[in-house]
């Protein structure tokens, strides 16, 4: 393993110019600490560190550091800066946005080992550390009877699902992520470790909460905490209609645009059955309530007779590993391909949504090894989402009826598939924001493809605030990877 303690004085020979300019994209040698160890490709901990959920796209590294603190965190934000080393902190490594990739050669900030967490049952939060991921966090809160919106990947990591808004299948209860922010430390791009709050910094807070991978790395969250809802007990069902009953299916899920209870989320995904060799929708429910309330909810579906149909009730901690036939934490392992774009909407279009199947149908009988892709039509009540004032945070989309993605994969880099996957993937995209109720695309920040414009991912209103922000708190643009704001407006 090719692990180095950098002394003052090793670090100038390890990172002289010589040796650094053809691996990381540096102008100076970085001064990294002697606490901190460097790791480089061929190694378990550089392999380890860089390890992402999707390879497409994806980002180059030269060099990984894993800080065990905010102070070693600070440290390594001011190195980097003073040898201009571009960097890319990461927590579970599930960012697939294509504007990562356009970091090559540089630092990987690995901050897996900032992972604690402290739940405070009479203050009734918790605070957790960046590398802190879904899993471990809900398993704490159900032990302490507690609940709080986070998104359906058990992998993904707390902080850096919240940092866009934190969609999720319980917001239409507790809002968004965003709306249980309490409080954040992070390390600005000249290394100062800031607090931000409604009391501390609030700008800065408010556009946290809406984008928050611009102005620094976030190395500690507090999060206000709501009783379990139910004793913590959710019902779920995944239910398998064929190609059939397709229509039946999307006109029942329109009769719940405005109607859907704020206890229940819906998923649904457009698929391909293997077994019998055609295109289905398997529609996916979870309604945080009784198992009676949420049967006649869901009354419409059930009556549509679905062949194949699952359902349980589980805790709350255990909803990511249940829903969708438990296929979501194995669908969640790195390393596979996942060229995703999407589109908000403001109302539920059945023609669109005939339009996605049929689409999808055609292209996984014209090209079997794209047959993985997904389309999936998250449509999650939106009750406290949309209770929150709209300039409260920097999050534009409050409105939004459900946020829809098409999820194109294919077995290698270099598949020919990938030309016909993205041309379905923006005809699909076009026809939804055709449709949505907006006057053009919206995409909500962390399902952005990253080829769309400013305006459509951060709201044209929120603009000129959020570009002040940038400028004030990220002046040159360090934390340029994740779909950046500029310091300008055109």
């Amino acid at each position: 393993m090719r692990q180095f303690l950098i002394s003052a004085r090793l670090a100038a020979v390890l990172f002289s110019v010589a040796s650094i300019l053809p691996v990381m994209a540096g102008t100076k040698d970085p001064q990294f600490p002697a606490d901190i160890a460097v790791h480089y490709a061929g190694s378990d901990v550089f392999a380890n560190a860089t390890e992402r959920w999707s390879i497409y796209e994806a980002p180059a590294f030269a060099a990984a550091v894993r800080p065990s603190n905010e102070l070693e965190v600070a440290k390594v934000v001011e190195a980097a800066r003073a040898s201009k080393t571009p960097f890319l902190a990461t927590g579970g490594r599930h960012g697939y946005g294509t504007t990562l990739g356009k970091l090559r050669n540089g630092l990987a900030i690995d901050l897996s080992k900032l992972n604690s967490i402290k739940i405070d049952a009479a203050a009734e939060t918790a605070t957790v550390g960046p590398g802190v991921k879904i899993a471990e966090l809900i398993a704490l809160l159900q032990e302490a009877g507690f609940e709080m919106p986070v998104g359906s990947c058990p992998s993904v990591g707390v902080i850096g699902a919240t940092l866009g808004a934190g969609v999720g299948l319980f917001q239409g209860l507790f809002g968004l992520m965003i709306d249980a922010l309490v409080s954040v430390r992070l390390v600005t791009a000249n290394g100062n470790v800031v607090e931000a709050s409604v009391c501390s910094n609030p700008e800065l807070f408010w556009g946290i909460r809406g984008a928050g991978a611009n102005f620094g790395i976030i190395t500690s969250a507090t999060y206000k905490l709501t009783k379990a809802v139910n004793g913590g007990q959710v019902f779920t069902a995944d239910m398998i209609y064929p190609a059939s009953l397709r229509m039946e299916y999307f006109n029942v899920l329109k009769t719940y645009e405005n109607t859907m209870p704020a206890e229940l989320a819906i998923n649904t995904a457009i698929t391909w059955n293997a077994d019998t060799n055609e295109t289905q929708v398997i529609g996916t429910f979870v309604y945080s309530g009784p198992e009676a309330e949420a049967r006649r909810a869901l009354a419409p579906f059930f009556d549509l007779n679905p062949p194949v149909v699952r359902s349980s009730v589980v805790p709350y901690s255990q909803v990511p590993f249940t829903v969708l036939f438990g296929m979501v934490s194995i669908m969640s392992q790195p390393g596979g391909i996942h060229d995703i774009f999407s589109a908000n909407v403001l109302r539920f279009a059945v023609e669109s949504f005939n339009t996605a199947f049929d689409k999808y149908d055609a292209f996984y009988k014209a090209h079997p090894d794209g047959r993985m892709s997904v389309g999936i039509l998250e449509s999650f009540a939106n009750q406290a989402v949309a209770a929150v004032p709209h300039d409260a945070t920097a999050y534009p989309w409050r409105e939004s009826k459900g946020n829809f993605m098409f999820q194109m994969s294919w077995p290698e880099l270099g598949n020919p598939v990938e030309e016909a996957a993205n041309v379905l993937a923006r005809e699909l995209r076009d026809d939804f924001a055709a449709t949505s109720g907006y006057p053009d695309l919206s995409v909500y920040v962390s399902y952005a493809h990253g080829d769309e414009n400013i305006e459509q991912i951060y709201g044209k209103d929120k603009l000129p605030r959020l570009v002040a922000l940038k400028r004030k708190w990220d002046p040159d643009n360090v934390f340029a990877y994740n779909n950046a704001l500029p310091t300008n407006l055109p």
